[in-house]
């Protein structure tokens, strides 16, 4: 029998007294990626994320007739809102995608209405997922140790990355601290080269969802979509074949995506401030609330790549205060994300401007 949604209270965060000096490591990492892929780009890139292989500009649509529970903070109110999407894979370097790494995706839905927390900028609510359901770490300081080490990664072996050998271990030890580790990483070979239209993606720790609490998954719903699922892209002597590929499918694609809502019942079962432990869906089922809807485009245009791959900032604490990111994972972001977008500002030379602003 499933249970009552759990309702929002601030006492569900119970913040740790080492958090001021995992900021501090945060930032310090964060610092070895900047400069070090500044240095080898001639410009800066995100600290996380660096590459995207697909943007795209869509409609996202909130449903109407909603439960009092699902209606809730931006799924209030029914209607359409213009939304801008990144999918990117994981680490600060810019790799060969022969390297097969774990996916992240960013939504910003924009012309949001609504009280916003006090270091939002712009009119968007930001949604960042990976293709994973759960965080790999728990807590912010075990966040901080997996981001030292992916740092230490940064700008070493370049080609034995590509090869998918001695270097992959640890870079996968530390893709922890985006939210996932994964195990086909350890081998030779490297987890298959499924194509990213077609995969879901999970934002993996908790939010408020006005009254209540919720973690939030983005599904393929289109068979356009669906029929990726799973579908391997070849990308042998191919740098960007997931680019290529996205930009050719994109082309001529129509897609829709179900954005549902998990609201948390049982403070046990579904916990704030352990990011590592999953929300099984026979407790907490994953309900749609809204579509979110792309046109045939072209994923990889000039335009796009200044507006949302150069300029947009995506950051979970880009949000209304009905959607407040929360426990350990989503503080340590706080100030981490700043401080890389900061970075990206003073070294670019250029203000992050527009409707669209976040943090990174």
């Amino acid at each position: 029998m499933i249970s009552s949604p759990l309702r929002y209270s601030p006492d569900l965060e119970l913040p740790r007294p080492d958090e001021v000096e995992t900021d501090e490591s945060l930032e310090k990492s964060f610092d070895h990626i900047l400069e070090t892929t500044a240095r080898d780009y001639g410009r800066a890139v995100r600290a996380v994320h660096a590459k995207a292989h697909g943007l795209f500009e869509g409609m996202f649509t909130i449903h109407d007739n909603l439960p009092p529970e699902l209606a809730q903070g931006l799924f209030a109110t029914p209607g359409v809102h213009p939304a801008s999407l990144r999918i990117s894979t994981n680490p600060g370097d810019i790799l060969d995608d022969n390297v097969v790494l774990p996916r992240g995706l960013g939504l910003k839905v924009e012309r949001v209405a609504g009280e916003r927390l006090p270091e939002a900028e712009g009119d968007g609510q930001d949604f960042l997922m990976v293709n994973a359901p759960v965080f790999a770490v728990s807590t912010p300081d075990k966040f901080a140790g997996k981001l030292k080490l992916l740092a230490a990664t940064t700008d070493r072996a370049e080609g034995a990355k590509v090869a998918l050998s001695t270097t992959l271990g640890a870079i996968n030890a530390a893709l922890g601290a985006i939210g996932l580790e994964s195990s086909a990483l350890a081998g030779l070979g490297g987890a298959r080269q499924v194509h990213p239209l077609g995969e879901t993606f999970f934002s993996t720790v908790p939010f408020r969802y006005g009254d209540y609490v919720a973690k939030f998954r983005l599904r393929p719903l289109s068979p356009s979509l669906t029929i990726l699922t799973n579908a391997i892209i070849d990308t042998s002597g191919r740098p960007d074949g997931l680019r290529e590929t996205i930009r050719q499918d994109a082309a001529n694609l129509t897609g829709e995506w179900a954005f549902e809502v998990q609201l948390a019942r049982d403070p046990e079962k579904q916990p704030i401030e352990d990011a590592s432990v999953e929300w099984k869906e026979e407790d907490a089922p994953f309900v749609q609330v809204a579509t979110l809807r792309i046109e045939p485009q072209d994923s990889w245009s000039a335009d796009k790549v200044e507006r949302i791959d150069e300029t947009l900032h995506f950051s979970p604490w880009n949000a209304l205060v009905a959607h407040r990111p929360l426990g350990g994972i989503n503080r340590a972001r706080r100030r981490a994300y700043k401080h890389s977008s900061e970075f990206r500002v003073r070294v670019n030379g250029c203000p992050f401007t527009g409707a669209a602003q976040g943090a990174e």
